[in-house]
């Protein structure tokens, strides 16, 4: 009984080894056995379980937001640390890996190439995440768009324009664009309004009545002061530049097309004129101004003298017609008296 029974685990234990050193056999060069990949396997899984640990570890005592931006960085660090777990697992149970290189190489290239623009993305996610230029709620201008940041991903950052659209921005533009952050120093940014009056209007009154039209306003901010400008004596106007403070840039072209209103219902009230640009053009004579003239003159000459030709064919037919009249009148006259002779 005893030896069926080591037989029977003798025939198991040989059943289970055949198993697990059955190859997989890729070339001449790789070759995989069954107990590797389990190997391998139970490798990552006791990595897996390491890292989760690590990230309770280092994330307990984090504030929510640098929280998240430490588990986005962490997941991608996660998968790199597989894939050193991999190889090196492998070649300790025997696998030539730089065969395996060797073998992949034109796939690796190839895959290298599609994922350029992925990786840019991502080291410039990290670089976000890291030196903090960028927040959660911050309003960006990027490109000539505007928006407000409401999630910062490694590949990705959306944010939301002011016609409430979504905009995913790739994280690669912020190293290769100008990046103009409106929130970076608080809240609260510096916004303006241009107009024009017409010369000899009085200034003193242009300044007051800007002022009257942000003071009254009531996204505009008391402090600091609203300001005017006297920016420029321009071709047709006098220039002049109101500068406010507003506490939501978002609502900035409201309020800017509030004050423009504003402004000019004052301005009326005040024979204020808002002028718009005037050329003055003079012409000069020139040769061929002159050669034009000559023949305007010398049309002018040949529509007269044909009028005199057709003045002179008329004249002409109404004497042949006298004539003929007169001829006719003789002929007859003649024909009465030799008529009378006869008799």
């Amino acid at each position: 009984m005893e030896d069926e029974v080591e037989e029977v685990a003798k025939s198991v234990m040989e059943t289970i080894t055949d198993f697990l050193n059955y190859t997989f056999v890729y070339n001449d060069k790789v070759s995989v056995t069954v107990s590797t990949l389990l190997i391998v396997l139970v490798s990552l899984v006791i990595t897996s379980i390491v890292l989760k640990l690590a990230r309770k570890l280092f994330t307990r005592k984090l504030p929510e937001n640098d929280k998240r931006k430490f588990i986005s960085v962490f997941s991608y660090l996660r998968w790199l640390v597989y894939i050193i777990i991999f190889f090196v697992t492998i070649h300790s149970s025997g696998v030539n890996v730089t065969a395996v290189f060797a073998a992949s190489a034109a796939l690796l290239i190839g895959v290298g190439l599609a994922l350029q623009t992925l990786f840019q993305d991502i080291i410039s996610g990290i670089f976000i995440l890291v030196d903090q230029s960028v927040h959660v709620g911050d309003i960006i201008e990027l490109e000539g768009k505007v928006g407000r940041v409401v999630e910062i991903k490694l590949r990705t950052t959306r944010a939301v324009t002011i016609d409430n659209k979504v905009m995913v921005i790739p994280n690669h533009l912020y190293l290769t664009n100008t990046l103009y952050n409106w929130t970076e120093n608080g809240i609260e940014t510096r916004e303006s309004v241009s107009v024009g009056v017409a010369y000899g209007s009085d200034v003193q009154l242009v300044s007051i009545l800007l002022l009257a039209a942000a003071d009254e306003n009531e996204l505009v901010l008391e402090h600091p002061k609203p300001i005017v400008l006297f920016t420029d004596f321009a071709d047709s106007s006098l220039n002049f530049k109101l500068a406010f403070t507003l506490s939501n840039s978002f609502d900035v072209r409201f309020v800017q097309s509030d004050l423009r209103f504003a402004i000019d219902k004052k301005f009326r009230e005040n024979n204020i004129s808002i002028p718009f640009p005037q050329r003055d053009v003079h012409v000069y004579r020139t040769a061929i101004n002159e050669d034009i003239d000559k023949n305007k003159k010398r049309s002018k000459d040949l529509k007269a003298l044909k009028k005199e030709e057709s003045n002179f064919d008329k004249e002409m037919k109404e004497r042949n017609e006298e004539n003929r009249h007169y001829n006719a009148l003789r002929v007859e006259e003649i024909m009465n008296k030799k008529g009378k002779s006869k008799k």
